[in-house]
């Protein structure tokens, strides 16, 4: 039983440790991250790379273009 509580402070303290340190960050960047989303990254629009929620709306409506030529060609 005493193992099994050293390893339970060991990892306690190696949690506080990163919560501190990540706290220093965020702190030393002015309180906040930088966007983590993918529209927002000049690379990724570059790259022609969007979010999977606007992929699926540009993708839907290609199909749904294509199935309206599809039927008017009838």
């Amino acid at each position: 039983m005493g193992d099994m509580l050293k390893l339970m402070f060991i990892i306690l303290v190696l949690v506080a440790i990163s919560v501190l340190l990540l706290t220093i960050n965020i702190w030393l960047r002015g309180g906040e991250f930088r966007s983590q989303h993918i529209s927002q990254s000049a690379e990724m629009r570059r790259r022609g790379i969007h979010c999977v929620q606007s992929m699926d709306a540009m993708e839907r409506k290609e199909q749904r273009l294509k199935t309206e030529r599809l039927k008017h060609k009838d």
